[in-house]
């Protein structure tokens, strides 16, 4: 996929990407957070955690990436790990904050991945997953002209209904979801903006036909009270307002006999 984001709809993908990442994450508290693939795009930047690391599948993803030029000239990302997303080298439930761009549809197992993220994540942990919509115009694209370079392979895509199954099973509740890249895949630059106009049409008439989605979900953990015995809850205290009408009582008494009332009771 590396590939295909250096061209013009790659790197309009990898816009759309970065604007959701920035709001996914920007409010995101904890300590510890991770981006699993796709190092071209920044998916930590805006998140304000002390340990944030970069990791990829594979050495030769790695060394192709610390050893390539960035385009802008700016600092190159650091890989802080190589791993694999079904096999995480982390403890239960430490992580606070998981970024998956494409990550799924370049592992073997997905949904073993994603039972590590719900393994890792700590209760109310978030994790982003950005993926490539295969029921949109890029699929249909896709399985007209299966070879173009200017199409993203969308055989291992996984559809946005398989993923929130997949997210519900695991108890990972999705908080958020949205589509965008309506336009057409092409290969000029010039054609690629005369068909700006279908990003705001597609927004409103047809979200779900969009080429990428970006979901955000939360690990939801069921809370456990316990309840005390009937005979521990302790007596509520009696209102001071609820004895005035028994001293008025008893004060009446007390007045008939200042009155001259006879008693029954023998001395």
């Amino acid at each position: 996929m590396h590939h295909w984001l250096d061209s013009p709809t790659g790197r309009y993908l990898l816009d759309w990407e970065q604007q959701r990442c920035d709001e996914a994450v920007a409010d995101v508290f904890g300590y510890h957070s991770l981006q699993l693939g796709l190092p071209m795009l920044q998916g930590l930047r805006a998140n304000r955690m002390p340990h944030r690391w970069l990791a990829l599948q594979s050495t030769a993803a790695a060394a192709a990436w610390t050893g390539s030029i960035p385009v802008d000239g700016g600092p190159r990302e650091p890989v802080h790990a190589v791993l694999e997303a079904s096999a995480l080298p982390f403890a239960e439930a430490s992580l606070d904050l998981l970024v998956l761009p494409h990550t799924l549809e370049t592992t073997p197992d997905p949904h073993g991945a994603l039972r590590e993220v719900a393994r890792v994540l700590v209760p109310e942990g978030r994790v982003v997953i950005c993926g490539i919509n295969p029921a949109s115009w890029w699929g249909m694209q896709s399985a007209l002209a299966p070879r173009g370079a200017h199409l993203p392979d969308v055989r291992s895509a996984i559809g946005y209904w398989r993923l929130r199954d997949w997210l519900r099973l695991l108890a990972l509740d999705v908080q958020a979801v949205e589509f965008g890249c309506h336009r057409p895949a092409v290969q000029s630059a010039c054609w690629h903006q005369r068909w700006g106009w279908m990003d705001p049409l597609g927004e409103r008439a047809w979200p779900i036909l969009g080429g990428v989605y970006c979901v955000v979900a939360t690990k939801r953990v069921a809370g456990m009270r316990l309840l005390e015995p009937a005979w521990r809850v302790r007596p509520q205290p009696v209102a001071a307002g609820a004895a005035a009408p028994v001293a008025q009582r008893s004060g009446g008494s007390n007045g008939c006999h200042s009155h001259g009332c006879h008693s029954n009771r023998k001395i």
